[in-house]
């Protein structure tokens, strides 16, 4: 959590917000480059090779997640097709009179 610093001290508490950090690589060189979170454009790019001080690292996304989201879609295309078929061959029942 962010607090309010001491007046003269200069000094950041807490973490940078809407920011994250990832290593890009260019001309064959690893470098950190910082990411806006609101527009998703890249903002600047360290020279040193060193990380930015204070900006969270971007997670990759791991091969369980995707294959759980490969697993949502097609379990929600199941579904939509018998959503579609419902619809093409509707059930008709007679009312009791």
């Amino acid at each position: 959590m962010a607090v309010n610093k001491p007046k003269g001290d200069n000094a950041r508490k807490g973490a940078v917000k809407k920011r994250s950090q990832l290593k890009t690589k260019i001309m064959g060189e690893e470098k950190w480059t910082k990411r806006s979170k609101k527009t998703g454009e890249f903002m600047d790019q360290k020279e040193d090779g060193k990380k930015f001080k204070g900006v969270r690292k971007e997670k990759k996304a791991s091969a369980k997640k995707s294959a759980k989201r490969t697993t949502a879609k097609k379990t929600s295309s199941r579904a939509s097709a018998r959503v579609q078929k419902a619809i093409r061959n509707p059930v008709r029942r007679e009312l009791p009179s």
